[in-house]
């Protein structure tokens, strides 16, 4: 059974406790927190293994906190989940941007993020531990740590940008879909617009600084990794 530990911040109390009691029950441990403010003291004070984030907070909102979290070295690799309400597009698409890894919109069915979850915390994991580092040029890949190298030095990568790149440099030269890399790196159940595909994209190709051009927009298709 799962050990991870979950901080939940959300301002209100009736889906603060229904979060917490199903991810409890799924067997994962769980922290609260009611203000951005408390949310990143808890997480500077002990690191979890993810956060779900309500975008709408008193005081620092969901936002301002993301963009802390993911600021800071010792924090900034913390998965985080946003919770957003419907018609939030705008704050969602500046979640990505900051870092964030995936979003649930409000009304949420408990399964389907408890689903998002144990994804987020597994399945890229498992899938890539135990494989060697790829090495292309002057750039390295490494699965087991989840560590991105230019030059030997280490890049900074989101969750989801790491996979995204994971997923692209098995098969070089290969043309995939928007869906096709989504259903790779969170599952076929994810709903996803092609612009938030799209700002994971050009996040990981501005880290990557002049290595980006090594991921290639195909028009009206998807990408592919230039071999």
């Amino acid at each position: 059974m799962s050990k991870e530990n979950i901080l939940i911040v959300d301002d209100e109390e009736d889906v603060l406790e229904l979060v917490r009691y199903n991810l409890d029950k799924s067997g994962y441990h769980t922290g609260t927190a009611t203000t951005g403010e408390e949310a990143l003291t808890k997480a500077r004070a002990k690191l979890p293994d993810l956060m779900i984030l309500d975008l709408m907070l008193p005081g620092i909102d969901g936002l301002e906190v993301c963009r802390k979290l993911k600021s800071d070295s010792k924090t900034q690799n913390i998965p985080i989940i946003m919770l957003t309400a419907k018609g939030e597009e705008t704050d969602i698409v500046t979640g990505l941007e900051l870092g964030a890894d995936d979003y649930v919109t409000k009304p949420f069915s408990p399964k389907v993020l408890v689903a998002r979850v144990r994804r987020i915390l597994h399945r890229a994991v498992a899938r890539d531990l135990e494989k060697a580092p790829l090495k292309i040029r002057d750039l390295t890949i490494d699965p087991a740590r989840r560590q991105v190298l230019i030059k030997n030095k280490p890049v900074n990568l989101t969750f989801t940008e790491f996979n995204i790149l994971r997923f692209l440099t098995r098969r070089p030269g290969w043309v995939f879909t928007r869906s096709q890399i989504v259903d790779a790196v969170r599952g076929i159940d994810y709903h996803v617009t092609e612009r938030s595909v799209d700002v994971h994209v050009l996040g990981l190709r501005k880290k990557l600084g002049k290595f980006g051009n090594v991921i290639v927009t195909v028009r009206g298709v998807g990408y592919r990794f230039k071999e």
